[in-house]
């Protein structure tokens, strides 16, 4: 896998040849390559803006080889209507967006780290206009009432024979309820993390939550031993509903 170091020449590289393009702007850093960089390490794709002349963009779509210049292109597809995910020969993976200035007024991003621009436009460019979208502010006794939910929903599917949609409804929504609790129970500190991704380095922010994810998230046969690991967590730390709590416990242990 490649380094930091060797990420960031080529995010500099990428910078380079948009400069070389005749018609780009700025290229901007986003996340571990961005302003996070504390967090950079031989996992982290390049993740980017490349921000290029009125009437342009539909160029740098088309056509890649101002990326593949650099190093030959293994894979590439595009993702959205605005960039592509993109795998270089080096295994340096890529995530961007290609805007034109209008557009940026309207995209909601972190601000990021000017890799390069043109001597004429403005710093502020990695600063967005549009907020970030804010965070979920779902109160307690909500998060509590849909986990719980979620968990009878998942063992009844689970009996059913739906065992995919079972673990999607106990390991998967069930558990996000829970994360978002944590920021109301004083047991625990949750450092704040991704706006788009509650999930994202939540084994960095909150290291001793580990034992209990492998004992929320235990897999494809295991949703019922999964929802007794949740709803105990959930009596332990909060108010639960004693009907909700012994119809689950009863499915659950029905499925053992």
């Amino acid at each position: 896998m490649p380094t930091p170091t060797q990420l960031l020449a080529r995010l500099d590289a990428i910078g380079q040849a948009l400069a070389s393009s005749s018609h780009g702007l700025a290229l901007i850093g986003l996340g571990s390559v961005g302003l996070e960089r504390e967090r950079l390490d031989q996992w982290s794709d390049l993740d980017f803006f490349a921000i290029v002349e009125p009437g342009t963009k539909p160029i740098f779509m088309h056509d890649l080889g101002w990326l593949a210049a650099i190093q030959p292109i293994s894979y590439a597809f595009q993702n959205t209507v605005d960039g592509y995910k993109l795998l270089y020969s080096d295994e340096i993976f890529c995530e961007f967006a290609i805007f034109e200035p209008a557009e940026l007024p309207k995209i909601p991003f972190a601000p990021g780290q000017i890799i390069w621009k043109a001597p004429h436009v403005e710093a502020s460019i990695a600063l967005p206009q549009l907020a970030m979208p804010a965070p979920n502010q779902h109160q307690p006794e909500w998060l509590v009432g849909e986990a719980l939910t979620c968990l009878y929903v998942g063992l009844c599917r689970y009996q059913r024979g739906e065992w995919l949609s079972a673990q999607r409804f106990i390991q998967h929504f069930a558990v996000d309820r829970v994360l978002e609790l944590l920021n109301y129970l004083p047991t625990f500190s949750l450092a704040a993390g991704d706006a788009f991704a509650n999930e994202r380095r939540i084994e960095q922010r909150l290291p001793e939550l580990k034992p209990l994810l492998a004992q929320w998230v235990q897999g494809y046969q295991a949703s019922p031993a999964s929802a007794l690991a949740i709803v105990a967590f959930l009596a332990q730390h909060t108010h639960v509903d004693p009907t909700m709590h012994s119809l689950i416990e009863r499915l659950a242990n029905e499925a053992l």
